[in-house]
């Protein structure tokens, strides 16, 4: 994601990138940002450290150093947009008190398909939490084999959205064995890592006699990062507080 987000980002007329983020320990500090990403130099080094003034700061990055770039916001009062999955309690709740202090974006996708769906996904639950013989909701998500948190956050938000409308309190995480009649109160999840997969996302709405899904899925990374951008234009203009794409893209 960092790759894409430059590449991007030097294309954008209303975006300058002027630093580029890694672990202290990262093998590639010191090189050029733009070489990495596959595109020409662009005299921003691979750094550890922020000691520019920037309008905007976006984290696709794993939990423990999610933590510091947003302590380090918080500290210089710089706007965030973070995209970092698999948040836990404690950094989820560190995160709603930084919202305090700066305006962050805070979003387990910024693909517009993605939250697109996800409108379509609340409309689609309004429109059957009253269904006489009940639904069945099962969400399938398909990502790369690296990916470090199942389900996705995507997924799970995905679930949080069904469920804050149609009420399940259950969210099941696969099934083996001989578990029973299938429960009112859940929702299923079933997590792919397969190959380079950069994201997929299935929602069965399941009725007796017939059943709606809702489906996205990207090819590449690039929607994640043009959402990105989106988002750091729109919360470098915000007061403190926590948004979502929904605000970004007007939904």
């Amino acid at each position: 994601m960092g790759r894409r987000l430059i590449a991007i980002a030097v294309n954008d007329p209303d975006i300058e990138l002027v630093a580029a983020l890694e672990n202290t320990s990262h093998s590639l500090i010191g090189q050029d940002a733009g070489g990495l990403a596959g595109i020409d130099d662009i005299n921003v080094p691979l750094t550890s450290s922020l000691d520019l003034d920037v309008n905007a700061v976006i984290d696709f990055s794993v939990p423990t150093a999610s933590e510091k770039i947003t302590h380090l916001c918080v500290e210089k009062r710089i706007p965030l947009v973070l995209a970092t999955t698999g948040l836990d309690d404690v950094q989820q709740t560190n995160v709603a008190e930084a919202a305090k202090f700066i305006p962050i974006v805070w979003a387990p996708n910024m693909s517009l398909a993605v939250n697109l769906a996800m409108k379509l996904a609340d409309v689609t639950a309004r429109g059957l939490r009253d269904y006489p013989s009940g639904v069945d909701v099962e969400i399938m998500e398909k990502h790369h084999r690296f990916k470090e948190d199942a389900p996705s956050g995507t997924a799970l938000r995905f679930g949080e959205i069904i469920a804050d409308v149609m009420g399940q309190t259950r969210h099941v995480h696969g099934r083996e064995g001989r578990p029973g009649k299938r429960s009112r109160d859940e929702i299923g999840y079933h997590a792919f890592r397969v190959g380079d997969n950069p994201g997929e996302h299935t929602i069965v709405f399941g009725l007796l006699g017939e059943s709606i899904e809702i489906s996205v899925g990207s090819t590449n990374r690039d929607g994640y990062a043009q959402g990105s951008m989106a988002a750091a234009r729109f919360v470098a203009k915000q007061s403190p507080g926590l948004y979502g794409m929904n605000d970004v893209f007007g939904l």
